[in-house]
């Protein structure tokens, strides 16, 4: 069992009847349950869940994997909160960016680029292809993931090679998109996910579900050894009286 928070900005599903209509309670609420469902303890957080977004150092250090979606208000987020997100990516917890995430403050200080990107919402098919079906992120994921409508999001994508691409997209429209990105920061393991506009039923899509469900899996904390940094005692015995002459 992980523990998950699913964080959510929360606003167009309030400000939009469009939007409402897909997502009534909410994106998060929609990735909490199937990921509940899949045997995980989940809790949720907002943007305007208070002053840190419902992202305290309490929750925080009781959360194995993040997951992420912004869109309208990613410079509403605290700059407190982003640099607290990032240190506990980099002592390990887990974070999984989704769609429009990728310009949240905590992916771009992450990847150190500008996630800048082309992009068109014209309800066109979308066809996620698996270029790396061994790994734990495409488990139970067929050659490829096919949406009827979404939104496109086209290369050039700025952000820096992935460790591993597991899914690349192609659009009705001609463009394709690194859409499945694998990262390694510090301890932790970042994993950026396209798929998920919030006026079309992305996180209802079985296949999608499965992506999420596997990438909190992957990015979950391990059982290695704490590393430790600074200044360390031997681990055999050495002369430490050794006269050496420096030149």
């Amino acid at each position: 069992m992980v523990r998950v928070t699913v964080w959510n900005e929360y606003r167009h599903e309030r400000e939009s009847e469009t939007v409402a209509e897909v997502y009534p309670d909410g994106i998060h609420a929609v990735i909490a349950e199937f990921l509940e469902d899949a045997g995980h303890e989940v809790e949720t957080a907002t943007l305007d869940e208070g002053p840190e977004h419902g992202l305290t150092e309490e929750v925080l250090a009781e959360t194995d994997v993040l997951t992420w979606w912004g869109h309208a208000a990613h410079d509403e987020v605290s700059d407190a909160v982003v640099e607290r997100v990032q240190e506990r990516v980099l002592e390990g917890m887990g974070l999984i960016v989704l769609h429009s995430g990728h310009y949240s403050k905590i992916f771009k200080t992450l990847m150190g680029t500008t996630c800048s990107l082309k992009w068109r919402e014209a309800a066109e098919t979308e066809r996620l292809w698996t270029v790396e079906p061994s790994h734990p992120i495409a488990d139970g994921i067929g050659e490829y993931i096919e949406l009827p409508e979404t939104e496109m999001y086209g290369e050039r994508f700025d952000i820096p090679a992935p460790d591993t691409l597991v899914f690349n997209s192609w659009f009705e429209g001609g463009e394709v998109f690194r859409s499945g990105c694998c990262y390694r920061r510090g301890n932790g393991k970042v994993f950026y996910f396209r798929p998920g506009h919030e006026t079309y039923p992305i996180y209802r899509n079985e296949d999608v579900q499965q992506v999420l469900i596997n990438a909190v899996d992957w990015a979950a904390p391990g059982d290695g050894p704490t590393p430790d940094f600074g200044n360390a005692d031997p681990i055999e015995d050495i002369d430490t009286d050794d006269e050496r002459t420096v030149h």
